[in-house]
């Protein structure tokens, strides 16, 4: 008799980048494994990151959940949670979590 042990993650390769032009789509939504969420991040132009849901365990990334509620309230433009920070200091961030 035997079981699966499922694989180790490479931190690195955790966390998922797209392009995103604000359109909300349905496949979208499906092409998020189970586990993980979308943010969009950036400045001028968003992108959209697909993350682990562990990343809530981290504080850092609670305080930019904070920030984000505070400027965008629960009405987020792009239709997922939007970070109102840069994507180097988002990537920089979340580089130093581990998974």
């Amino acid at each position: 008799m035997g079981f699966r042990l499922p694989g180790i993650v490479n931190p690195k390769k955790s966390l998922i980048r797209s392009l995103s032009n604000g359109k909300q789509t349905t496949s979208k939504t499906l092409d998020i494994p189970k586990g993980y969420f979308s943010v969009y991040v950036g400045e001028s132009q968003k992108k959209r990151f697909v993350i682990p849901i562990s990343y809530l365990n981290q504080p850092s990334f609670l305080d930019l959940l904070s920030q984000s509620e505070e400027e965008f309230g629960y009405n987020h433009p792009m239709g997922g949670i939007t970070i109102p920070c840069s994507e180097d200091t988002f990537l920089d961030l979340t580089s130093s979590f581990s998974v």
